[in-house]
This record gives structure tokens, sequence and C-alpha cells, in this order.
């Protein structure tokens, strides 16, 4: 007969063994790392508030003239020795984000979801508040890495994004707020820089290179975007059709089918994508999807053209340019000779004193 220690041990390796144990372990653990995050987040937003108060500060007794941030930074390291942060170029980073960002709603809600690090690059990257706010923005609802940011930063997508010109007629074709949402979506131009510009180069090489680099194509293209496929085959009265590029965005709940065309736009590239976006509508578009959306991307676009071509056309389309990189290969730009270089041979051909140099690059 089992003792009751040994029942009571039994039963609890039964418990341990069984589904609802391993149920009760995962909702354990999902609590504990949601008080983790709530934690980090919660600690992270009152060293962003702290800053932007020490930058208020700052900025209120600038009249004790220069050094007086130097001073601040010896001082406070004097009272808190085991404290970081505080250098002086960190005062002053402070300084700049109360300039920049002077509504203490705004640092608590936009900013305090930022990391410090990433909050000082835009401090030195974004000149007014509006980029500022509208990368903070892109940043918390992309989960933008450093990297990601200093990528958008550097190509930026602020101007060809929020404020550039585009030719799309997604107000007209589409209801509220996907047209909205599909506008925001839209760049003008994209910038594919990992696909180098060659001469002769065709759109399938192109759409190939956008394909073998589908993750940095995806970044590009914006948060959202989930590729389904590249020429992708529709069967239409016994013909054959092909997209180039088909992609799923979940943020729109659409369909978005991106033709690409390596010359200027021309008013009837509108008229084929119309059809192909027919036919995804009709073929692959769920009940429960919105209306697929239509991208021509070209090599040079006029925008008064491109709003005439889509005045009367009955799907959702925008038209962008597109640029590609100005690569020289490296074993080429090795071999190419430095301007130092090229200084030398025509002083050393032409016996041309050094002054006598400075004085023609000057008047070139």
């Amino acid at each position: 007969m089992q003792t009751l220690s040994a029942l009571l041990k039994e039963g609890t390796t039964a418990m341990i063994n069984s589904k609802d144990y391993f149920q009760i372990l995962e909702q354990v653990k999902k609590h504990i790392l949601n008080a983790q995050y709530r934690a980090v987040l919660g600690a992270n937003r009152e060293q962003i508030l702290l800053y932007w108060n020490i930058g208020r500060v700052i900025i209120e007794n600038t009249k004790y003239g220069t050094k007086f941030v130097e001073n601040l930074a010896r001082d406070i390291k004097s009272e808190f020795p085991n404290a970081k942060g505080y250098s002086a170029r960190n005062l002053k980073y402070m300084r700049k984000f109360a300039e920049l960002v002077p509504d203490e709603e705004k640092v608590q809600t936009v900013s305090a979801l930022l990391t410090w690090s990433h909050n000082m690059y835009l401090f030195d990257k974004t000149s007014t508040f509006d980029e500022y706010m509208w990368y903070a923005a892109q940043t918390i609802e992309g989960a933008w890495s450093l990297s990601s940011l200093e990528y958008h930063v550097g190509t930026k997508t602020y101007q060809r994004q929020a404020i550039g010109e585009k030719a799309a007629n997604y107000k007209v074709m589409l209801p509220q707020p996907q047209s909205s949402l599909a506008i925001e979506t839209l760049k003008n131009p994209y910038i594919f820089d990992f696909v180098e510009q060659r001469e002769g180069i065709v759109e399938r090489e192109i759409e190939d290179e956008l394909v073998a680099n589908i993750a940095k194509t995806i970044m590009e293209l914006g948060t959202g975007f989930a590729f389904v496929g590249n020429q992708y085959h529709l069967e239409i009265s016994e013909k054959d059709y092909y997209l180039d590029l088909l992609f799923y965005n979940t943020k729109l709940h659409c369909y978005i089918v991106i033709e690409l065309k390596n010359t200027e736009f021309k008013p009837e590239y509108a008229g084929k994508l119309n059809f192909y976006l027919s036919a995804v509508d009709d073929m692959l578009k769920h009940e429960s999807d919105n209306p697929s959306i239509g991208i021509l991307l070209c090599k040079e676009r006029d925008k008064l053209t491109a709003e005439y071509a889509l005045r009367d056309i009955h799907k959702p389309i925008g038209v962008s340019e597109y640029r590609l990189s100005d690569f020289v290969p490296q074993e080429l730009a090795d071999a190419l000779p430095s301007t130092e270089a090229i200084e030398k041979r025509i002083k050393d051909k032409y016996n041309i004193e050094a002054k006598d140099m400075k004085n023609l690059n000057d008047s070139q």
C-alpha cells in the first residue's frame, strides 16, 4: 500500500507531464514576460521624460553662458558618481530634445516609445518637428531598428513618402480609411540602391534583382508588404498573363500588383495594369479583402500625364518613379586615378606650378 507522500509525489509527476500543466506554465511565462516588457518600457519612458525635463532646465538657463553645460555635467558627476548618461555631450542632446519637441504630451506618447539612441539620431538628422514626429511614428509602427531608421533617413523617406508629389487615383477609387493609407504608403521616387544602374539593363533584370534582394525591396516598399511572387501566372480565356510583382499588404488588407517599366510613363501602361487588377480581384481576392491596388514603377513620370491617364481608370493605381544605384564596381574604382593623381599628371606634363593649378580649379 502506497504512503500518502508517495501518492502526492505520483500525482505531482502526473500533473507536470499533463497538457494542462504546460498550459498553466505558458500562462505564467506570458505574465512574467509582459511584466518585464512593461518594466523596461516604463523605465525607458521615465528616462526619456527625465532627459526632456533636464533639457528644458538648460534652455531656461542659457543666460549663464557657453560653459554652463560643461559645469553642470561636472557637478552632476560629482553628486552622482555612479550615474551614467550625463556627459556634456548628452546634456546638449537633452537641450536639443527640448527645443525640437516642446510638447510634453508628445514626449510621453511618442518620444518615450523610442530608445534614447533612436531619439539622438533623429535630433541630429531631422530639421523640423513634423519630420521628427513622422520618423518617430514610423519607427514605432514598423518596429525599426536603429539601422533601419538610418536607412530611411538616409534615403529621405520622409521627403519621398510624406510630402512628395504623388500621382494616384486612390482617393476616388478607394473608400476611407484605405484610400488615405494607400496614399500614405506610396513613395515617389522609390530607391532601389542595391540594384546596379548599368547601360542596357532591362526590366526583367531589375525585377530579378528586386526578388533576389526581397528583404531590401520590402524595406523600401514599406510596412506590411508580404511577397507573393514574381511573374505571377494568370490564365484568362486560355491565354497566359504574368504579373511582374505580386504582394499582399497586411496593413491595407489587399493584394498589390507592381508593374515595372524601364521607360518613361505611357498612358497605355495604366490600361494594362487596370486589366490585371480586375483579374486579381476576380481570381485571387477573398471576400474579406479590400480592393486590390496597383503601382506602376517607371524610370520617369510626368505627373500631369499620369493624372490624365488615371482619371477614367476604374481600378486604384498609383504611378511613381524609381531610382537605381549609380554603382561603380570596386575593381574599376580601384583602377581609376584619384583627383590628386590626375592633378599631378597635369602639373608634370605642362609644368604648372601648384598655385596656378589652384587658380585653374577655382575657375572651373
